[in-house]
């Protein structure tokens, strides 16, 4: 007869072997997820309690800084500093290392690295089809599923928030997620592999899931507007000017801006011999259509809130007749995740996030690639302003807010399922709502301490210790 030790010890060891691939049959894999349910329920995921040695998340903020160009460091700090929400989006840090030792479940997948609300929207595929996905990986990293979800759900509380929506409407908002993510996942867990990575979502199933019909219209119009905003017909003609024959990216500081001098020189043949690497990084067929366009003009574009003071920058390439291709290059650093999950398998971070993002993604941009400068910094490459449409948070109310997160929890479940295992993480969620509940206590608590990590950054501003613009240019 095993001793009560002994059964402890089996259980451990097959816990720990869950995130493996397997061939075993889907119905052992869900009852594995079952077995790990039992040694670690889901009332573990409800916890956050700052621990007593918790990193001062001035000096953290102030940390993430280190390499990111100094002049951009203030409109980084302007941007967070609109609000509680905001703030959270820019403090992919601090949330890595709040949740970094709750490594509970033990199952690893491809994650987003930063699954905040806005990092989700609308964009064309390569066959010109418009879909709702994840859409920024700088941070992706094989580590605890768990992770992005709480990420997300917390996002959802600070964005209800907000906007002045009831309370339980905040935490249904979170719980929404977690049931999107657990119903979602429950259906792949019952589909093969293939077709969980042929599955997407459409954009007008996803527009129209939306019980307000006005803000469905705006959704509609938003659309088409996108899809007309075509590189040829819109944004080349906003984003550049002909001078004496040739065509330069307009400046528009503090968003747009060329270098200057010697250092404007340096960085255009830093970026020419980037994109040579940058070639070998695409498929064949692909390289030979980059081939037929040329480089013209290059110049530091500041984006988002993490990103901003990282070298990013927009690339003018011109084929004959002058027609334009557009390609941001972004500098990539290692995620905020390998300190807790382990370091990425490549060893250039543009590589990382274009490998994780093939995997998440239901689709990619086909110029989608990497590269990397002398001086050692990673870029990845892709296209700029690719029929694109972003969410309005701000204009959710309440029962909008919890529609919304039903959905990118479904849409979170499907990048995961990618990488993951379906039928064990299906098992471990179960058919119950305690992930959900677990998942709402969370975020309550995860945003009671963003909003106090918020007023500790707005006294550090008043107080000098952090320069803020004003003209952020966001």
């Amino acid at each position: 007869m095993e001793t009560n030790s002994s059964q402890s010890e089996k259980k451990q060891i097959d816990t720990a072997r869950l995130h493996d691939n397997t061939v075993s049959p889907r119905d052992d894999r869900r009852d594995r997820g079952k077995i790990l349910h039992e040694a670690v329920p889901h009332e573990l995921l409800a916890r956050f309690k700052p621990e007593s040695n918790r990193p001062d998340p001035i000096e953290l903020i102030e940390q993430s800084n280190v390499g990111r160009r100094p002049e951009l460091i203030p409109i980084r700090y302007g941007r967070m500093l609109v609000s509680p929400f905001t703030f959270y989006r820019g403090t992919a840090a601090l949330f890595a290392s709040d949740v970094g030792e709750s490594f509970v479940t033990k199952v690893k997948v491809q994650t987003c690295g930063d699954a905040h609300l806005l990092n989700f929207g609308a964009f064309a595929t390569p066959e010109r089809n418009i879909v709702f996905d994840l859409n920024d990986f700088d941070e992706t990293l094989p580590a605890p599923w768990e992770w992005d979800v709480k990420r997300l759900a917390a996002s959802f509380v600070l964005a209800g928030r907000n906007n002045d929506v009831k309370p339980k409407h905040s935490q249904q908002a979170a719980e929404a997620v977690a049931r999107g993510y657990r119903l979602k996942m429950l259906e792949y867990s019952k589909m093969s592999i293939l077709d969980i990575w042929y599955d997407r979502f459409d954009w007008s199933a996803v527009a129209q899931n939306t019980s307000d019909p006005r803000l469905q219209k705006r959704i509609k119009d938003k659309t088409e507007k996108a899809i007309k905003r075509t590189i040829q017909s819109y944004y080349f003609p906003k984003m550049t000017e002909e001078r004496d024959g040739d065509y330069h990216i307009k400046d528009t500081p503090p968003a747009v801006y060329h270098l200057k001098g010697s250092e404007a020189d340096s960085f255009r043949e830093q970026t020419l011999k980037a994109f040579e690497l940058y070639k070998q990084s695409l498929q064949d067929d692909r390289q030979r259509l980059f081939d037929r366009y040329k480089m013209v003009d290059v110049a530091i574009k500041v984006v988002g809130i993490g990103s901003v003071g990282t070298t990013c920058a927009v690339a003018l390439m011109l084929a004959p007749d002058a027609e334009p291709l557009m390609l941001q290059l972004k500098e990539a650093r290692a995620s905020v995740l390998e300190a807790y999950a382990g370091h990425s398998e490549f060893k250039n971070h543009g590589q990382r996030v274009v490998a994780g993002q093939r995997i998440i993604q239901s689709a990619s941009d086909i110029f989608l690639g990497w590269t990397e400068f002398d001086d050692g910094k990673h870029y990845y490459v892709r296209q700029l302003r690719d029929t694109k449409v972003k969410l309005e948070p701000d204009l959710w109310d309440g029962p909008r807010l919890v529609e919304s997160a039903e959905v990118m929890g479904a849409v979170l479940a499907r990048a995961h399922a990618r990488s993951g295992d379906a039928a064990v993480l299906s098992g471990y969620l179960g058919e119950e709502t305690t992930f959900e509940e677990a998942i709402g206590l969370f975020s309550i608590a995860y945003a009671d301490q963003a909003e106090k990590d918020y007023e500790l950054f707005l006294d550090a501003v008043r107080k000098g210790r952090m320069s803020a613009a004003e003209d952020c240019g966001y």
